[in-house]
C-alpha cells in the first residue's frame, strides 16, 4: 500500500491527533518507521511560536516563584523551631534543674554519680583521642584500614623516621592499640554480638508463635459463655473482691472509682476496696468523699487509709487480704487508679475460672486513652503493643505462664494465698507474685481480646522512673527466687525459661548489650579500629529487630526510626536499674508513683454514666458538679510545687560521646556508622534536654 507524504500530514494534524512528520533521504523511498513526533512548535507560524515561548517563560518563572516561597516558607520554620529550641535549652541550662538536683530521683545519689562518673571519663578520653587523630589525619597519618596503619608503624619504625615528639606518641598509641586494647574490645565485641543474636532469635520465634496463633486463630476459651450471665438466673457469679490501690492520685482517681463501681455484677457478690495510701489529707478527703457518695448510690464500695505507707503497693494490698471479710470472697481483680474497665469486664473474663480448678489468673490487655498525645507516648505504645500482643499471648497459650501485669487481672484467692500472698521484698509485686505461683503449679490466661483503658506517661521523667522500676525490681526477684526455682517440682524446661528466657535474657542480657554495644563499643571501635563492629550488627539487624517489635503497632511504621534511637537511648537508664537491682544497691528499692494527666477523666465518666443509669441521682452525674467546684478551689489556691523540665546529665554525657565518635567516624570515611553515631547522638541529645515528652512552660 502506497501512502503520500500530504495524506500523513494531513491525517496527523486532524482531530486534535498527535501532528507527525516523514523524514525521508530520498522522496521514493520511505517507511513508515521513520515517522517521529514532532515539537508543537514544528506547526506554528513565527508569531505564534514567540507568543507561546513568552507563554512556557512566564510558566517556569511561576513555578519557581511558587517553589522558592515554599524554600523560604521551610527555612522560616526550621529557623523559627531552632530559635525556640535554642530558647528551651537557654531557659533549662539557666534554672539549673538536673536529673541529679532532683530530691525524689528514683536513683541512689552516690550510685548515680559513679554511673555518670564512668561515662564522664568515656567522654574525656574520646575528646582527647579526637584531637589526637585529627592532628594525626592533618599530618597525613590517618588511614582508612588497620592494615595500612600497621603498614606504616612497622614503617616508620624500620626507617627510624619518628623524630618529633607527636610522631612518636602516635605511634606509640597505634603500638599500645594494636597490641593491647583491640584484642580485649574484640572479645567483648565477640561476645556482645552473641548475645545481640540469641535475643534476636527470642524474639523472632516469639514473633512466629503469634502468626501461627492468628494462623490458627487460638484463644482461651471460657467452659461458659458470658451470654449465659445476662439473665441473672443460674449463671456463674461467684464473690468477687475489687481492689483499687492508689497513692495521691488525685487526678484519676473519679475515673477509676466510677469505673469499678459501674461493674455489671451482682451487688451482694461484689465488694469494691479503694485502698488509698495518699500522704496528701486533700487528696484523702477527695477520695474518702468520692466513696461514699458511691456508697449512697447503691454500690458495695469501703475506704481504707494506712497510716504509714509501709511496703509501698505490695504492703497496701496484703494489709487489704488481712481484713476478716476477705475469705468469703473467691476470686480478687486488680485495678490502678488511672485503670477505667468496661461494666462487662468481670463478666468476659470470671467464666474462664468455672471448672477449670489449677487456674489461678486471668490476665487481660491494656489499652491507652493517651498514646497519640505526643512523640513519647507513641514511642511507648510500640513497646506496650509488642509486650501484650506478643509476649503474653504467646507464652499465656504455648506455656500457660506469664508476668502478671499488677492490674487489670483477676487471681482465684486460693492460688495468691497458697502461694504465699503479697510480699514486701521487690519493687514488682506482680512479677513477684506471678513466679511464686508458676513454681506451685498454678496456670495463667492471657485474654488479648479484653482491653481495659490506661494512661501512658506523658512526660520524659515519669517514663524514666517507672522504667528504672521495672528494670531492677527483676533482678531484685532473680536474685531472691533462683534457689526456689532449682530446687520447685516444676519440669526442667519450665525451670531452663524461668531462669534463662524469662529473667536473664530478657530481663538481664538486654539492657546489657543495648547499652554496651550501642552506646560505649560501638564509639570505642571509631578510636580502636582494629576491633571492628560489623555493618549488619550496627544497621540491618537492629532494623529487622525494630520492623518486627512495630509489627503489632502498625499504625506506627512512621516512627521506626526514632524508635530504634530511642530504645537505644532508653538503655542508659534500663541498664542503670538492672545494676542497682542485680548488686541490691539503694536505689532499687525506692518506689515512685507514677505521675499521672488524668486527661480522659471527666469525659470517660460522663460516657460511662450515660451507659449506666442505674446509678445516677435524679437528673445530674454523681461527682461532677463538686469536681468542678474543687477544680475551681485549687485554682484559686498558690500551686505548691511548680513542675519543670529537666536536663539529664548522663544522657547529654552519651550524646557528646557518640557525636565525638561520629566525627572520629568520619575521618576515616565509615560509612554507616558515621550516620548511625550521628543520628543516635542526635537521640541522646533530645532526650538529655528533655525535649522528647510532656512539655512544661
Amino acid at each position: 500500500m502506497e501512502l503520500s507524504f500530504d495524506w500523513l500530514k494531513r491525517e496527523g494534524q486532524r482531530g486534535g491527533g498527535t501532528p507527525v512528520v516523514v523524514k525521508m533521504e530520498n522522496p521514493n523511498n520511505w517507511s513508515i518507521s521513520e515517522i517521529e513526533t514532532p515539537l508543537e512548535e514544528d506547526f506554528l507560524s513565527p508569531s505564534e511560536r514567540k507568543n507561546h515561548r513568552n507563554k512556557n517563560a512566564k510558566q517556569i518563572t511561576w513555578v519557581l516563584l511558587l517553589k522558592a516561597h515554599k524554600a523560604a516558607g521551610c527555612l522560616t520554620s526550621i529557623a523559627s523551631t531552632l530559635f525556640s529550641i535554642g530558647s528551651i535549652v537557654r531557659r533549662r541550662v539557666a534554672s539549673g534543674r538536673t536529673d541529679s538536683s532532683d530530691s525524689l530521683e528514683a536513683e541512689d545519689p552516690v550510685v548515680g554519680s559513679r554511673f555518670y562518673s564512668c561515662i564522664k571519663v568515656f567522654l574525656w578520653v574520646s575528646l582527647v583521642l579526637l584531637c589526637f587523630e585529627m592532628a594525626a589525619y592533618f599530618r597525613g597519618w590517618s588511614f582508612s584500614t588497620p592494615d595500612l596503619q600497621l603498614a606504616y608503624l612497622y614503617t616508620l619504625r624500620d626507617a627510624m623516621v619518628v623524630r618529633d615528639v607527636f610522631g612518636s606518641f602516635y605511634s606509640t598509641w597505634i603500638v599500645i592499640r594494636v597490641e593491647y586494647l583491640a584484642p580485649a574490645l574484640q572479645f567483648l565485641i565477640d561476645i556482645c554480638i552473641i548475645l545481640f543474636l540469641i535475643q534476636s532469635i527470642d524474639r523472632l520465634l516469639l514473633c512466629l508463635g503469634c502468626f501461627w496463633i492468628k494462623i490458627r486463630n487460638s484463644k482461651p476459651v471460657a467452659k461458659e459463655s458470658p451470654l449465659d450471665l445476662e439473665s441473672g438466673e443460674g449463671g456463674y457469679f461467684p464473690m468477687v473482691l475489687v481492689q483499687i490501690p492508689m497513692c495521691n492520685e488525685k487526678e484519676v482517681y473519679q475515673q477509676s472509682i466510677a469505673a469499678v463501681s459501674n461493674l455489671d455484677w451482682p451487688k451482694g457478690k461484689l465488694l469494691v476496696q479503694v485502698l488509698d495510701d495518699s500522704d496528701d489529707p486533700t487528696t484523702q478527703l477527695l477520695i474518702k468523699d468520692e466513696v461514699h457518695k458511691w456508697h449512697l448510690e447503691g454500690a458495695n464500695i469501703v475506704y481504707r487509709h494506712r497510716v504509714s505507707r509501709e511496703g509501698y503497693k505490695a504492703g497496701n494490698l496484703k494489709s487489704a487480704m488481712s481484713c476478716s471479710y476477705v475469705k468469703d470472697y473467691e476470686f480478687v481483680s486488680i485495678f490502678d487508679a488511672d485503670f477505667q474497665p468496661s461494666p462487662d469486664f468481670l463478666k468476659r473474663t470470671i467464666p474462664f475460672f468455672k471448672d477449670n480448678e489449677d487456674l489461678g489468673l486471668v490476665q487481660t490487655r491494656w489499652s491507652f486513652v493517651n498514646k497519640d498525645e505526643n512523640l513519647l507516648t507513641r514511642l511507648q505504645y510500640i513497646n506496650l503493643a509488642f509486650h501484650f500482643e506478643v509476649e503474653q499471648q504467646v507464652n499465656g497459650i504455648f506455656l500457660n505462664f506469664f508476668g502478671f501485669n499488677g492490674t487489670a487481672g483477676v487471681w482465684r484467692i486460693k492460688a495468691l494465698e497458697g502461694s504465699g500472698g503479697w510480699m514486701e521484698r521487690t519493687t514488682v509485686e506482680d512479677m513477684d507474685i506471678a513466679v511464686r505461683a508458676h513454681l506451685h503449679g498454678w496456670k495463667f490466661v492471657f485474654l488479648n481480646h479484653v482491653e481495659c483503658q490506661c494512661e501512658i506517661p506523658e512526660s520524659y521523667e515519669a517514663y524514666r522512673k517507672q522504667q528504672h522500676r521495672w528494670h531492677s525490681g527483676p533482678m531484685q526477684l532473680f536474685r531472691l527466687c533462683l534457689s526456689d526455682i532449682i530446687q520447685s517440682k516444676i519440669s526442667i524446661w519450665r525451670k531452663g525459661n524461668l531462669v534463662f528466657l524469662f529473667f536473664l535474657l530478657r530481663k538481664l542480657i538486654l539492657p546489657f548489650y543495648s547499652f554496651t554495644l550501642f552506646c560505649i563499643i560501638l564509639p570505642m571501635t571509631m578510636f580502636i579500629p582494629e576491633a571492628t563492629l560489623p555493618t549488619w550488627i550496627v544497621c540491618y539487624i537492629p532494623a529487622a529487630m525494630s520492623f518486627i517489635n512495630i509489627l503489632p503497632a502498625p499504625k506506627s511504621f512512621p516512627f521506626i526510626v526514632p524508635y530504634l534511637l530511642f530504645e537505644n537511648t532508653m538503655s542508659v537508664t534500663k541498664f542503670n536499674a538492672m545494676i542497682s537491682g542485680l548488686f541490691q544497691l539503694g536505689s532499687a528499692y525506692e518506689w515512685i508513683v507514677t505521675k499521672k494527666s488524668g486527661r480522659s477523666s471527666e469525659g470517660d465518666l460522663v460516657t460511662l454514666l450515660d451507659e449506666n443509669p442505674q446509678y445516677k441521682r435524679g437528673n445530674s452525674d454523681p461527682g461532677l458538679e463538686e469536681l468542678h467546684e474543687e477544680i475551681n478551689k485549687q485554682a484559686q489556691k498558690p500551686a505548691k510545687k511548680k513542675k519543670h523540665n529537666r536536663i539529664y546529665t548522663k544522657e547529654l554525657a552519651l550524646a557528646f560521646l557518640l557525636l565525638t565518635a561520629s566525627a572520629r567516624s568520619l575521618l576515616s570515611a565509615q560509612g554507616i556508622h558515621f550516620y548511625f553515631l550521628l543520628f543516635q547522638g542526635i537521640s541522646f541529645l533530645l532526650v538529655g534536654l528533655d525535649l522528647i515528652g510532656e512539655q512544661v512552660e
